[in-house]
This record gives C-alpha cells, structure tokens and sequence, in this order.
C-alpha cells in the first residue's frame, strides 16, 4: 500500500487579485507561503514516511513544495519538476480579471470557460505579453494557446502512468505539489468521477488531500488534514 498527498499550491498573488493565471508565472502571498508552512505541518503530524515529490515548473508550486518541506524536515526528499504538471492554460483569459470578464462575457460563459470539462477558453494571440513560447523553461516543447480541463487530463496522464504510478506501485509514498485543475485531472482518474461529476470538485489551497491506494492504485481512503477549512466542499467520490 502506497500513500500520496495531493498538495495545490498556497494563494498566490494572482489569486488574490481575482485574475486567471494559468501558465503564467506569480509568486505566493504571505497567506500563500503560511498555507504552504501549514499543510507541511499537517503532512508531518500525518507521520507518514514520503520518499518521492514531484511538482510542476511554476513557481508557486515549487515554493509551496519547499515551505511544506521545510516544516516536515525533510528538504533532503528527492524532488522532480515536470510542466505536465502544470496548471491548465487559460488562454486568451490568462491576466484578466473574472469579476470584469464575467461583465463583458457574462456568468454562463465565464463558468462555462472555467468549470466544463471539455470546453477551452478562446486562445491567447501568439506574441502576447502572456505568451511563453520563448520561455527557456518550456523549450523544444509546445505550450498550449489554451486549455479545457480534458486537454489538461491528456497531458497529466501519460505522466501519471510513466513515471508518477510505478513508483506508487512500489510502495514509495509521495507528495504532488501542483496546481488546481492538474489535480483535477488526478482526482478524475484516480477516483474515476465522471465529467459531469468532476466539475464539481475544487482542491483548496494549502490543504493536502492524502489518499490511501493498494497495489493496484484503487483509493482506499482519502480525506483533507485541514477537515474544518474541507468541510464545505464537495465530497472527493470514491
């Protein structure tokens, strides 16, 4: 039996400025790096033995594995960074504010854009400020104009079976720092919740999510450490 932690990243700046961020890279905020302080304290008291950590290449998941590992001492785990990881790309949405884009395009769409599974927001210009295709981190690799929910579960998935669920297969229990909509895209899989379903699941900031899996990667438990900041979100189905 193997266990893993879902950890989404701690507010970020982004967050806290109500706008969509995707790809783009911001860093935490103060709250953000107390979340990421908090939920390493709650993987600690957990006192569960993790041996392998995976996150994606932005910043504010990166430093959330960091901060979570301080708190745990355990800096020394093995870390690797992977875009497929990644949070999903909002497109041409990528920098604008949801409250005004809600105004211009109205609620539907906007939740449509944010919420469907397959359904992606419309694509970012090539050669906007947002536009990362000469990004050193992603070279030789071609970032997304945009990005459903589905196109983001078709880029975690090959990840997942290659090189994330054999070592869970193992017995190597694991930390995934990563995103909101790529933890989504786990969630989906592991638990098989179906696209209508999934739409309404959220993983909180700074709250890992730890589930139990037997040899054969089926849950056998899952539960938030923080369960007060849980309580009011949907229930994860297994």
């Amino acid at each position: 039996m193997a266990v893993l932690a879902l950890m989404r990243h701690g507010q970020s700046e982004w967050n806290l400025q109500n706008r969509f961020t995707g790809w783009w890279d911001v860093a935490l905020t103060e709250k953000g790096e107390a979340e990421a302080k908090r939920a390493g304290e709650l993987l600690l008291e957990a006192g569960v033995d993790f041996r392998q950590c995976y996150t994606s290449v932005q910043t504010r998941a990166i430093r959330t594995l960091w901060l979570a590992l301080q708190s745990m001492d355990r800096c020394w785990l093995p870390v690797t960074k992977d875009y497929r990881l990644n949070e999903r790309h909002y497109g041409g949405l990528t920098g604008l504010d949801k409250a005004e884009t809600a105004e211009k395009h109205g609620n539907e769409q906007v939740k449509i854009w944010r919420r469907s599974y397959d359904v992606p927001p419309p694509p970012l210009e090539a050669g906007s400020e947002f536009d990362l295709s000469k990004d050193p981190r992603y070279k030789g690799i071609e970032v997304p104009a945009t990005e459903s929910l589905k196109l983001t579960l078709d880029r975690v998935l090959p990840y997942w079976e290659k090189t994330i669920a054999p070592k869970l297969t193992d017995g190597t229990h694991t930390i995934i720092s990563a995103h909101g909509n790529s933890l989504r895209a786990i969630v989906k899989h592991i638990f098989k919740v179906s696209e209508d379903d999934i739409i309404g699941v959220e993983i909180p900031t700074g709250n890992p999510l730890l589930i139990e899996l037997d040899f054969d990667l089926t849950p056998v438990s899952a539960r938030y450490l923080d369960a007060d900041r849980a309580k009011d979100l949907p229930p994860i189905p297994a």
